[in-house]
């Protein structure tokens, strides 16, 4: 009996300190699993990140057929384009406040319109621009004109009231010349 319990001892596999069987070759096994993972997917890895990155640089424009080969064909005179402004009269309106001290803003603007014959056409709406121009700005308070993005958003605002106005002429900016508020 001693013998046969040796026996049985020797077929069997040893156990971990959780009991279970075989587990010193799992570890093994997930290693070797983990490297050709990486072996398989760094190839993969660099070849995509590789592409995108010569995509990003332009490198495939010519095969797209987009680059300076797709502009070789001749265009129309594309020098630099004259601005064209369109000077408003100085406005002076009192903000929105809260009534204990009186705040104002006087600003001067330009509109940049697209075409010289819009010129005329902004001539004769000049008082309707000027009036939604001032009835926008009497609604606002010292608050909405902080920092750049209030800047931005009053400009938006004014280029919207600008080329309603002026219908059928395009205004494609407004340019602050001037502005303070005190």
């Amino acid at each position: 009996m001693a013998a046969d319990g040796k026996a049985q001892k020797k077929d069997e596999k040893p156990a971990d300190e959780d009991g279970e069987e075989g587990s010193e070759l799992q570890p093994q096994s997930r290693r070797l699993s983990y490297k050709r993972l990486v072996m398989l997917l760094a190839p993969v890895v660099l070849l995509v990140g590789g592409g995108g990155a010569a995509y990003s640089f332009g490198a495939f424009d010519a095969l797209l057929g987009g680059g300076a080969h797709a502009d070789a064909a001749p265009q129309e005179d594309e020098g630099p384009k004259q601005a064209i402004y369109f000077d408003l009269p100085e406005m002076l309106v009192n903000l929105n406040g809260n009534g204990k001290r009186a705040s104002y803003l006087r600003v001067v603007v330009s509109l940049e319109v697209a075409k010289k014959d819009d010129l005329e056409r902004l001539e004769q709406v000049k008082p309707r621009i000027v009036d939604n121009f001032q009835v926008f700005l009497r609604e606002l308070r010292v608050e909405d004109l902080r920092g750049s993005a209030g800047m931005y958003r009053l400009k938006e605002e004014l280029l919207a009231r600008a080329n309603e106005s002026a219908r059928p002429a395009a205004i494609k900016d407004v340019l602050f010349r001037e502005m303070l508020v005190q």
